[in-house]
């Protein structure tokens, strides 16, 4: 069976088919819209081997995103120029940011940041299971304005899974564990180093939806894109009205191509 078909039957078995939802391009008056990116910059090493945070930078505010997660970024780094990646792409991208730190790294430190249009309320980077590379979750909260008035809270995560199965899996039950009681909704977004059928995304798929699970849409290596690991899911509780979800064609600012995910919220 073609892998694509194969998709879109565990999809239909999981209620997952979310090519099967039809939205509109527009949002409803009574609805906020949500344009939510995530992308594994590489350190912001371009396919030329330099290093250039102003194309990344351009390649984000293209996509006008409320909320950004950014993988593999360098904080002072001998590798990154010495440059503060995560203060930086806030800057040039007139984002507020917040950097969570995996470890110490080059003279400086390695992690994982979110940039959001909307003020930051605050923030958590919680450990993941550990193993050759320690990970964690970068937790934001932000309040989105309501359409006539008012505002709700939004949980935007970060994250960047380790590429060994046993650990992803882990760090995927401890995503669960964490925001098990959470009220406000969660959205998980980042590189999760796991195809779509993995189990880690199997566990994950419990409670979050993955719009993009019937697609064959590839994320890495960004100039020839073999598989899809890049992700954007939202809870299978929340009542988002799903839009639209698409890799973005850029493939030479980093090794990934980003995710834009589009949500309304009645």
């Amino acid at each position: 069976m073609p892998a694509m078909t194969r998709r879109q039957s565990i999809a239909t078995a999981l209620g997952l088919a979310a090519a099967g939802r039809a939205a509109s391009a527009q949002a409803t008056p009574a609805a906020t819209r949500l344009r939510l990116l995530t992308y594994n910059i590489h350190h912001a090493e371009n396919s030329d081997g330099d290093i250039d945070l102003w194309r990344i930078a351009d390649v984000i505010k293209a996509q006008r995103p409320e909320l950004v997660a950014v993988q593999e970024v360098d904080v002072k780094t001998r590798r990154g120029e010495g440059t503060d990646q995560a203060a930086k792409l806030a800057e040039l991208t007139g984002l507020h940011g917040v950097f969570g730190k995996f470890m110490d790294f080059s003279g400086g430190e390695y992690g994982q940041a979110v940039l959001s249009r909307l003020p930051i309320k605050s923030h958590e980077n919680h450990p993941l299971p550990p193993g050759p590379e320690p990970r964690t979750a970068l937790e934001v909260r932000v309040e989105v304005p309501r359409e006539g008035g008012g505002a709700r809270e939004l949980v935007f995560v970060g994250n960047h899974l380790y590429a060994t199965e046993g650990q992803r899996s882990a760090q995927a039950r401890r995503l669960i564990e964490l925001f098990k009681d959470e009220t406000a909704p969660v959205v998980l977004a980042g590189d999760f180093n796991s195809e779509p059928l993995d189990p880690a995304m199997a566990l994950l798929a419990d409670h979050w939806t993955d719009p993009t699970l019937a697609s064959d849409d590839r994320t890495w290596p960004a100039s020839e894109p073999t598989v899809e690991i890049d992700y954007i899911l939202y809870p299978r509780a929340a009542p988002f009205r799903f839009v639209e979800s698409k890799v973005i064609p850029e493939t030479e600012a980093s090794d990934h191509r980003p995710v834009l995910t589009v949500l309304d919220w009645p």
